[in-house]
Order: C-alpha cells, then sequence, then structure tokens
C-alpha cells in the first residue's frame, strides 16, 4: 500500500496518507499570539491539510491537543466547539506540556479517515 507525504521536508511532513488514514503532524499557529487566535489559525490549517489529502473534519476520528497551560482550556475550547458545531466530535484527548517554545500555547494532531 502506498504512502502519500504532504508537504515533506527534511524533518518531518505536515500529512501522510496511507490507505485511507490521514495522520497530521502537530499544528500551531502563529508565536506570541492568544489562545483563540492560535486556536483559530491553527483549526484553518487542519481544514486547509485535510483538503489537501481529500478529506475534512466531519471525518476526523482522533485529536490530540496539547496545551502549554491548563488555565487556557476555556479559552481554546471556546474556539473548538464553535468549529466542531456540535456535530461529528471526534475521540479527543487534552493535556499539558511544554512545547517547542513558550510562544507556542496550542499544538493540535489529528487522524481523520479519507
Amino acid at each position: 500500500m502506498a504512502i502519500e507525504r504532504i508537504e515533506a521536508g527534511p524533518r518531518m511532513s505536515q500529512a501522510v496518507v496511507h490507505g485511507d488514514t490521514v495522520y497530521l503532524a502537530g499544528q500551531v499557529g502563529a508565536p506570541g499570539e492568544s489562545v483563540t487566535a492560535q486556536t483559530q489559525a491553527v483549526l484553518a490549517q487542519i481544514e486547509k491539510l485535510l483538503a489537501q489529502t481529500g478529506s475534512e473534519k466531519s471525518k476526523i476520528l482522533t485529536a490530540t491537543i496539547w496545551l502549554a497551560d491548563m488555565a487556557d482550556f476555556a479559552e481554546m475550547n471556546a474556539v473548538w466547539d464553535k468549529w466542531v458545531d456540535g456535530k461529528d466530535a471526534p475521540a479527543r484527548a487534552t493535556g499539558e506540556a511544554k512545547l517547542a517554545t513558550p510562544d507556542y500555547k496550542v499544538e493540535i494532531i489529528i487522524v481523520a479517515a479519507r
């Protein structure tokens, strides 16, 4: 079965497709922006990458969300809940982690069906 890599670089690909499963790299927003702005940017990137792979947000299977500070959980969820819009909600986990730089507040990793 072929493996397709989207926006591949020397370190990582932004998306990898194997069969009918799409794996997205962790997506982050612009460093230093608010949790709301970063979450909005991340979700827009996710939609763009899913479209490039022939998928869409209604086909997301799992989402893993990392927050630099769990105190930002409600702010991130306000954006997420509006985006999911009460339907096709994936399985999801959210945790706190030290992200690549202190300027990143949100990182989201997606696995979707095609």
